[in-house]
């Protein structure tokens, strides 16, 4: 089964985080928490879910791991300042391997100058980002465009699960 990084700080949107990845482990697939300081505890904005971060975003590398995901609230945000966080992020999109972005999950792509040409969506009050970083915005639940899965909220769960459920078995057969 895939090897998912979840690049994830404080603040990420709980159920943004908890719903796909008991999802992604429910089909076996295994769950890497990657962030800033691997061993610290990183907590939810809305629930205070705490997440471990298992791996240091500067010592993890795109070809150990199989699928990016990105969930949304704060974290991506916080996540944009560091330069390996959008390295990585820039690395893994070029790869062609799955990057799978809910709600605010494009600003770490938008920073990574990654987004050129794509089709993504994402949480209303980053669309006018979306645009001016060259992609085209889509308002609906779930776009895929190559190897990039993106959903604009939490209504958006259950088809934004779907669709990156199937993009990981595809990804899986193709490898």
């Amino acid at each position: 089964m895939a090897k998912i990084a979840a690049i994830v700080t404080d603040m990420f949107e709980d159920v943004e985080y908890t719903k796909p990845v008991a999802a992604f482990r429910g089909k076996g697939h295994q769950v890497i928490n990657v962030g800033l300081k691997a061993g610290v505890t990183v907590k939810g904005k809305s629930e205070g879910t705490p997440v471990r971060i298992d791996r240091d975003v500067e010592e993890v590398a795109v070809d150990e791991l199989d699928a990016l995901f990105i969930p949304g609230g704060y974290s991506p945000d916080k996540l944009r300042i560091d330069e390996a966080a959008v390295q990585f992020a820039r690395e893994f999109l070029e790869s062609g391997k799955p990057v799978l972005s809910i709600c605010h999950g494009p600003q770490l792509l938008i920073t990574a100058n990654a987004l050129r040409g794509r089709k993504v969506t994402g949480y209303k009050s980053i669309v006018q980002d979306i645009k001016n970083a060259g992609a085209q915005f889509v308002d609906q639940e779930v776009v895929e465009d190559g190897n990039l899965i993106s959903s604009r909220d939490p209504h958006d769960i259950p088809a934004f699960i779907d669709a990156s459920l199937k993009k990981l078995e595809k990804a899986k057969v193709t490898a």
